[in-house]
Formats: C-alpha cells, structure tokens, sequence
C-alpha cells in the first residue's frame, strides 16, 4: 500500500512557499552549484557529484552512480545507496524522501515524483509521501514513479511505465498503469 500524503497544510495558497528561508536559499544555491560543478563533468567524475551532493545533505552510502546530466530537486532528501544507480536525464522530483536501494537502477529519463497537490482544497496545497526503491530493483527509461510508491526488491519495471501502486519484490511490471505480470523466474 502506497504511503499517505503529507500534507503542509500552513500554505494559505498554491504561490505560498511550503519551504522555510533557509531552504529557499539553500534551493536557489544548489540550481546554480549542479549546472556549473556537476552537470558538464565526464561520468568518471562521479566522485566529485558525490562529494558536491553530500554538500547539499544527500545522504550516500559506499559508491553510488550518479549520471552528470541526473536532474535532483532538493538533495538534502535524497539517499542512495552503494551502487544505486540515477541514470542519464533520470528526475530525481524529491519534494519529499526519494531512497534508492544498493544496486537499485533508476535508469534514463526515468521520473520519481515525491510531490502532488491537494486538488480537494481550492488552496492546493503540495502534498509530499516517499519513494522507495528497493535493492536490485530496475526502474527502466521513461517510467514515472507516484508519490508514496515502494519498487520491491529486485523488481523490474518496464519502459514508460506508469507506477500508481507498490510494486511487489519480484515482480516484473509493466503498462500505464503499471501493473504485475509475473514473477522473475516464473515461466511464461
């Protein structure tokens, strides 16, 4: 079951900021910092990305990859683990918590979107709830990922996806909706 909805219920409208001061600034700062020290640099520089987003609070165990043209909202809600992979153009939308287990590959294009709106409050206010994915799971390119959605272990799901439920571990999933259409290793 995905996770509920947190809801910043203190923005009086859909322009009022769910951030604090220090987080805008810290906001503004890191979408200059990725352009100008990350986003150009060659994919064995992927030490430097790591040293810049552990900067900006990313939190990061053993090696993790991440591509140089990888887009990310907020770092300081980002965890990745050893060897998880954020692939070419891969949207890290981490309006709320985006973890990437050991070995996990988000891969090009793909879209995990931590964030949603309220549409039953005329203010509109941001919605946030987690993203997991789990460890060897395999989120293929152009897949979209709901707030709230968990990716089992060893999970594949296919291309341009749309990911509306959990994913069990397991499971190979595919369509829009996303939906299971068997186990790994089941025969066909």
């Amino acid at each position: 079951m995905p996770a509920p909805l947190h809801t910043f219920t203190h923005q009086q409208s859909a322009t009022d900021s769910p951030w604090t001061t220090r987080e805008r600034l810290g906001l503004l700062l890191w979408h200059f910092v990725w352009p100008l020290l990350c986003a150009w640099t060659p994919k064995p520089l992927n030490a430097w990305r790591l040293l810049v987003l552990r900067a900006f609070g990313a939190r990061l165990h053993g090696q993790p990859q991440v591509h140089p043209r990888a887009r990310i909202q907020i770092p300081w809600n980002l965890t990745l683990h050893d060897r998880a992979t954020l692939g070419d153009r891969a949207n890290a939308y981490s309006l709320g918590p985006i973890e990437i287990g050991p070995r996990a590959t988000v891969a090009q294009e793909a879209y995990l979107c931590a964030g949603t709106h309220d549409f039953d409050d005329p203010r509109l206010p941001l919605q946030t709830a987690p993203i997991r994915v789990e460890a060897d799971a395999f989120i293929f390119a152009r897949v979209f990922v709901m707030p709230g959605i968990t990716i089992g272990a060893r999970a594949i799901v296919g291309a341009g996806s749309v990911v509306t439920k959990d994913v069990p571990p397991d499971a190979i999933a595919v369509g829009n909706p996303c939906r299971v259409l068997r186990s790994r290793g089941e025969v066909k």
